[in-house]
This record gives C-alpha cells, sequence and structure tokens, in this order.
C-alpha cells in the first residue's frame, strides 16, 4: 500500500501546474479555432470590405453577396452535395466491409491463405500499378466511366486501412472469446458480427473517419471518369473547383468583360463561402465518430 501511495505522489500534478497545462491548451486551441473563424468572417463579409481592408476579423461590412451567388447555382450544386452526400455514405459501408472482413480474415492464426493474401495486399502499398493501369481497368474493362461506381470502389479499400484492422484484431480481440463462442456453436460469420465488431469499434470508427474525409475531399475521381455529358453525377468538390475556376477566369480577364459582368462576381468572399459549404457537413460527422470512439473503448472484456 505504501508503494502505490509513493507511484502516485509522482504521477499527481500540482493545481498550479494544472492550470497552465489547461491555459496552454486552450491557447493551442484557440490558434487553431482562428483560421476557421476568419474563412467563415470573410465568407460574410461585402466584397468591397475585402478590397480596401483586405481579410480581417473586422469587416467593415457584412454581406450575403457570396452565398447569393452560390444560391443562384442551387440546381448545379444541389446536385452536386446530394452526390457527395450519397457517394461517401455508400463509399464509407463498402469501404468499413471490405477492410473489416479482410482484416478479420488475415488476423486469424489457423487460415490457410494469411500468408498469401498479407503479401497480396502488402506489395500495393509499395509498388503502385500506376494511373494509366487502374484508368484502363476501371473505365475499358470494368466499364466504370460515367458511373457512380466510378466515384466509390476505386478508393473504397485501401491496403493500409487493411494492415491496420488486422494488426488491431490479432493484438485486441482475444482468441479466449472466439474459441469460447465456436464451443457453444457459434458461426465465423456470427463470432464477427455480435462479438468482434462491438469490440472493434475504436478501429472501425477511426477507418470510418479517413473514409469519410477521403470520400468528401474526392474530386480526381470525378476528373478522371466522368465526362461533361454526366455533369448530374459530379460531386460537390468537383462542381466548387469548377466554380472558382470561372471565377477566376472572369477576374483575370475582367477588363475583356462587358461593364459589370465581373465585378458582380463576389470572387474572393465566395472562395471562402464555399470553404464553409464543404466544411460544415463533413464536421457534423465528428460526434457521431466521437461517440462510437468513446464508448468502444468500454465495450468488450474476457470474463473469468
Amino acid at each position: 500500500m505504501a508503494k502505490k501511495t509513493e507511484g502516485l505522489k509522482y504521477t499527481r500534478v500540482k493545481p498550479v501546474t494544472n492550470v497552465w497545462i489547461s491555459a496552454l491548451f486552450i491557447f493551442l486551441g484557440l490558434l487553431c479555432l482562428m483560421p476557421a473563424l476568419l474563412v467563415l468572417v470573410v465568407s460574410f463579409s461585402s466584397e468591397t470590405s475585402i478590397r480596401l481592408k483586405g481579410y480581417s476579423y473586422l469587416p467593415m461590412a457584412l454581406s450575403l453577396d457570396a452565398f447569393s451567388y452560390l444560391a443562384r447555382q442551387t440546381g448545379y450544386i444541389g446536385r452536386a452535395f446530394l452526390n457527395s452526400i450519397g457517394i461517401t455514405v455508400v463509399g464509407t459501408l463498402f469501404g468499413l466491409i471490405m477492410t473489416s472482413t479482410m482484416g478479420f480474415a488475415l488476423s486469424r492464426p489457423n487460415y490457410r491463405l494469411r500468408s498469401f493474401f498479407t503479401w497480396f495486399i502488402f506489395i500495393p502499398m509499395l509498388f503502385s500499378g500506376g494511373l494509366v493501369a487502374s484508368y484502363m481497368i476501371n473505365a475499358q474493362i470494368l466499364k466504370l466511366k460515367d458511373t457512380y461506381w466510378a466515384l466509390i470502389l476505386p478508393i473504397c479499400c485501401s491496403s493500409f486501412y487493411c494492415i491496420i484492422m488486422r494488426t488491431f484484431f490479432q493484438t485486441t480481440v482475444p482468441d479466449a472469446i472466439i474459441e469460447s463462442a465456436k464451443i457453444d456453436g457459434a458461426r465465423m460469420i456470427r463470432i464477427f458480427v455480435q462479438i468482434v465488431l462491438p469490440i472493434s469499434l475504436p478501429a472501425i470508427a477511426t477507418i470510418g473517419l479517413f473514409l469519410t474525409f477521403a470520400y468528401w475531399n474526392d474530386w480526381m475521381m470525378a476528373k478522371y471518369y466522368i465526362s461533361g455529358n454526366s455533369h448530374d453525377l459530379f460531386p460537390l468538390q468537383y462542381v466548387l473547383i469548377a466554380l472558382e475556376e470561372n471565377i477566376s477566369f472572369l477576374t483575370r480577364n475582367s477588363q475583356n468583360m462587358t461593364a459589370g459582368t465581373a465585378s458582380n462576381v463576389p470572387s474572393e468572399t465566395v472562395r471562402m463561402a464555399m470553404v464553409v459549404i464543404s466544411v460544415v457537413p463533413i464536421a457534423c460527422s465528428y460526434p457521431f465518430f466521437q461517440k462510437y470512439f468513446v464508448s468502444g473503448l468500454t465495450i468488450g472484456a474476457v470474463k473469468g
């Protein structure tokens, strides 16, 4: 008991030290928040204020011109917004199913092809087939061009995520639980769904968050596999980039445009409004993943 008390003495934090540590983390949190706040303020600023004063937390005048400009593109942006939501949800679910099942199979020591498939998914992490080869397979062999699957399948499964899940299952899921379930007559699919997944929520939530970011921010797949004739398939990020390029074109060539054409486009504030539109939905996913991450930490144990 004395040794335990002595050990706690060295791990205890003094009140003054605790205050300084809390103040430090509050300061670091504010530093992370300030750029996001600046983007939000600039998006609601007037274009004249940006031209005269530059980016500022206290603009000369507030305006909704940037959001009004984007609202006039409702048919284009609204469709892209729904596309991105659908692609992100379906792609994340597909990615989690493929990653978790592959990782669980590779974590089982009695799986005969374990070594072969481990090398099979590990080699692409070191040597990629390249863009041309992947394009030929996806567009010409699998016929995914101008389909939603072209925006989902190429990035739904990552070798890196499979290795992470395999390592997590090996180090976290006790073999005693799986063996006990087998003795009780449970099949492997039931063991995986009802026993392994509930105690693996931290890893699943982490991989799910990475996949959500990847799908929501992806626009390269649309550039590669979606042609201009299939504009209804464009995701939000691709549409926002196209709008930003059009605004930049109008701004650079304003002297050649009809009077008032380029000046009516709030170029600087629209860019920040695009950032707000693209960031808010993905920011709303944080509480969902965090809830399962925290709850998953306390689920599952080997009971004697």
